[in-house]
């Protein structure tokens, strides 16, 4: 056997191997079930994890943008006309949200954690000086003082007005945006807490909410069951809330945001439990997304999350009191909000009726700038990058007893919304990418081992080609060297005169004599012998 006929027989013996092993590898899936085994284990929280350092110093910046309704109309809208409103802003705070008091419990199964967020002003962010802007808008705690007063009668909601009106309080006011903000003074507060101490004499929509919490937190750690990771268990020590009307509301689902479960599917609904919502919502999958050269499953709620229970009935147990519903788009949330008639949204209204809109001129809702979603890495569950955007509205309406609100139309008033957005830093990136090319590399090693059994074959196909080619010309050289010496042998036994003498001489030869020509030798003639 020749060495080219080895290396055919070689390389066709490794070529079979390589495919049948890498066929087998990629039909039973080992490499892949090995990967996700591993990432199920490191992804928890705990303290040899991978990601539990990050999970209690979040490395990417948060920015906390406020944007603000100016009211630019308000006589207009106490005369029964509609209110027109001017965005303002934004002003960015950098957010800093440290995980503090971190404790395990239950065998290292569960995790209690604090989560206090400090506010930082960054000026370069903001559209000016929150301590010199100035802003008009609806004078929340007048209104909210006036909304409390319904459950009361009418002699003593008229004796409240005419003592509001005394001091002077309007039911829309001017402050800074700083104090609009983180507090100011209020002076109907200021009366009320000298006659109800518990009543706060301050007010500010982020009054106190500059380095606390927004509570006890207690999460799995994901290490019994990967789809577990982050979710959790239990808030201020309740596994759901008492709020609403019905058990599906009250419930307490999914994480803080902050995390989710690894190898996430475009298929499910993730959920986040968002307090300053005091509910639970569910995200949906809207399409692939790249950010800094990772690829991303974008979610966003989709509509039915604030849809009207006409609509989406699973939404009922969000009316309070029960069958007290407003329409899509809006979410009362009065019963976690002292009673003050506050509704939450999307800012401008985004993905609501059309009628919330248009009761107020200023407002354009748009996908780009209103949309809230959340860019998760699939393999890994880790949030790339977050847009969470909320709107904070107040309800104006009109109350027997107050003169001020005698012509007013019902409406859902814009007071501010906030955009809150945190994008992976470059460095994490880097690391992203190179741990998702390991995965990827080591999942599609099969794949490999088959793509390289493909080139040998085709390696075996161009050897073998060659050797038939090689075959053929060896049995042409032979053919026409047979050829040539059948055709030499032919010429060296040809019959040729030995002699050179003519023809004539030839015939002078004595008839005794014999004759040769060629090779060819006569017999000598012999007697005949005599009987």
């Amino acid at each position: 056997m020749t060495r080219r006929s080895c290396a055919i027989y070689a390389t066709g013996i490794v070529c079979a191997h390589l495919l049948i092993v890498g066929i087998a590898l990629v039909v039973a899936q080992v490499f892949q079930t090995m990967i996700h085994s591993r990432l199920k284990k490191e992804l928890t929280l705990t303290e040899k994890s991978q990601v539990f350092e990050s999970w209690k110093n979040p490395p990417p910046p948060v920015y906390m943008e406020y944007y603000f309704f100016n009211v630019t109309n308000p006589e207009v809208f106490l005369k029964g006309g509609k209110a027109a409103v001017q965005q303002i802003g934004p002003y960015t705070y950098r957010e800093y949200r440290p995980r503090e008091n971190v404790t395990f419990l239950e065998n290292g199964t569960k995790l209690y954690a604090l989560n206090p967020k400090t506010f930082v002003f960054v000026p370069e962010k903001s559209a000016g000086d929150p301590e010199v802007d100035l802003i008009r808008t609806v004078n929340i705690p007048f209104v909210a003082v006036m909304n409390e007063m319904n459950s009361y009668s009418f002699f003593v909601r008229t004796f409240v007005s005419m003592y509001m009106n005394s001091l002077g309080i309007e039911m829309f006011m001017t402050r800074t945006v700083h104090e609009v903000l983180w507090g100011f003074k209020d002076p109907l507060l200021s009366k009320i807490h000298s006659m109800k101490p518990d009543v706060d004499e301050y007010f500010g929509l982020m009054w106190k909410k500059n380095g606390t919490h927004e509570g006890e937190f207690v999460f799995h750690t994901g290490e019994q069951n990967y789809l577990d990771y982050g979710k959790i268990d239990t808030w201020n020590g309740l596994r759901e809330m008492s709020w609403w009307s019905s058990n599906q509301s009250n419930m307490i689902n999914g994480t803080d945001g902050a995390v989710f479960h690894p190898l996430i599917s475009r298929n499910e609904l993730l959920y986040i439990f968002a307090a300053d919502l005091c509910r639970s919502i569910h995200l949906a999958y809207v399409e692939d997304v790249d950010v800094k050269g990772i690829q991303a499953f974008r979610f966003a709620p989709p509509r039915d999350v604030l849809m009207s229970p006409k609509d989406n009935p699973n939404n009922e147990g969000f009316c309070v009191p029960a069958g007290d519903c407003l329409g899509t788009g809006v979410l009362k949330v009065s019963v976690c909000r002292e009673g003050a008639p506050i509704v939450v949204s999307f800012p401008h209204f985004y993905q609501a009726d059309r009628k919330y809109i248009e009761a107020v001129d200023g407002l354009n809702p748009n996908k780009e700038e209103h949309e809230t979603y959340l860019d998760l890495q699939p393999t890994t569950g880790v949030p790339i990058r977050a847009c969470k955007r909320a709107q904070l509205n107040i309800i104006m309406k009109r109350v027997q007893g107050f003169p001020k609100t005698k012509y007013i139309n019902e409406t859902i008033f814009p007071i501010m919304f906030v955009n809150e957005t945190a994008t992976i830093d470059d460095d994490s990136a880097s690391q992203m990418r190179t741990l998702l090319l390991i995965v990827t590399l080591v999942s599609n090693f099969p794949l490999l081992i088959v793509g390289l059994g493909i080139i040998l074959l085709l390696v075996l196909v161009v050897l073998f080609c060659r050797n038939r080619q090689k075959k053929n010309e060896v049995k042409r050289i032979d053919f026409t060297e047979a050829f040539h010496s059948f055709t030499t042998a032919k010429d060296d036994t040809a019959y040729t005169q030995v002699s050179d003498k003519p023809d004539v001489e030839s015939s002078e030869t004595p008839a005794t004599q014999p004759m040769r020509n060629g090779s060819y030798i006569a017999m000598s003639p012999v007697e005949a012998q005599k009987c």
